[in-house]
């Protein structure tokens, strides 16, 4: 039987500056199998998307003129709206206007959940199986859990979430679509035993679960690999993103104490995918073990290096881990595996 690796893509959210042309020639150029285009920026509009076909098709085009492939898209900080309280001008700076109306917070949630439910109708007319996204959260502040807070108040976060989120996964099973929720700090699964409250609260429904990031999970302290194990039916993407942890001589907390983005006093920073503390073969070899056969998305954020040249570099890195699969449809590669799991 002919065999193939898993595509490896390039997450698109960390060059939203950037024209989607000019993000694909750039991924063209270094060896990308495809992109994962982040619904953000001018690279894909799910309003104008469900409402042009034309404008879908000149999306697609400029993947098919630079030969690369879609297998996912993203809509991270739309998602991040639906369930988040409260709404403030941070949800402004990253929601698009029709989203954010008069910035009454019900109404956004509302009209940022009617975006998700779009996404999934867009994926589908894209051919696409998986949206990654954020969930939000109502009991993210509650975080740091002082003053004390009642049982039944986080409980609510998690009713809230499933209320929210149960009519949007109705659309995406309609579509056969899955959403896979990145586990990461401001959302309602941010850990492993949110990630597991959180399958709860939806009672294990199949459209949702998981893009597995091992950057969030290092700098709190989760195994990232144990992560796969546990979850492995329910890993519907990988973005392979690298954390340093750095050596803080007791000063520095995984909090990060209010520090700027990339200041070295933090006790952990994102790096070239290769470059930091993530257990990158152990890891491969779960996900391979576990049937996984979707993309690998590099989600490329270094705050001390050149993107042109670490884009390039993770590409190399991630290439020389990959196992190869049958020659079949990914999506019907992963469902195999999950029915052997």
């Amino acid at each position: 039987m002919t065999t193939s690796s898993p595509p490896v893509t390039l997450f698109t959210g960390q060059w939203a500056d950037l024209k989607l042309e000019e993000v694909a020639r750039l991924a063209a150029g270094w060896g990308y199998d495809g992109l994962e285009i982040a619904c953000s920026g001018e690279h894909l509009d799910v309003w104008r998307a469900a409402e042009d076909d034309n404008y879908l098709a000149e999306r697609r085009s400029i993947l098919d003129a630079h030969g690369l492939q879609l297998f996912a898209i993203s809509n991270h900080l739309t998602g991040q709206a639906v369930c988040d309280d409260p709404i403030d001008f941070r949800h402004q700076a990253i929601v698009r206007p029709r989203v954010w109306g008069d910035g009454n917070g019900e109404g956004v949630r509302r009209r940022a959940a009617e975006e998700m439910k779009l996404t999934a109708k867009v994926a589908r007319k894209l051919g696409v199986d998986t949206v990654v996204g954020f969930t939000g959260s109502k009991i993210w502040p509650y975080v740091a859990m002082f003053p004390p807070v009642p049982d039944e108040v986080i409980e609510h976060g998690f009713v809230d979430f499933a209320d929210r989120w149960n009519p949007i996964l109705d659309v995406f099973d309609d579509e056969g679509v899955r959403f896979a929720h990145e586990v990461h700090p401001g959302e309602i699964a941010y850990d492993y035993w949110s990630s597991k409250r959180t399958l709860e609260a939806l009672e294990h429904r199949k459209a949702f679960g998981f893009n597995w990031d091992p950057s969030h999970m290092m700098w709190q302290n989760i195994d990232p690999v144990g992560f796969i194990v546990d979850f492995a039916d329910r890993i519907y993407h990988v973005d392979c993103k690298d954390t340093r942890l750095r050596p803080n001589n007791g000063r520095a907390g995984v909090m990060g104490s209010h520090l700027p983005w990339g200041d070295p006093r933090r006790g952990w920073d994102f790096v070239s995918t290769g470059h930091g503390d993530v257990p990158w073969e152990d890891a491969f070899r779960a996900l391979r073990s576990s049937g996984y056969a979707g993309p690998i998305s590099i989600e490329w954020e270094d705050a001390g290096m050149d993107r042109l040249h670490g884009a390039a570099e993770a590409v190399g890195f991630v290439r020389s881990l990959l196992w190869e699969l049958p020659a079949v449809r990914f999506d019907d590669a992963f469902n195999q595996g999950r029915e052997k799991n």
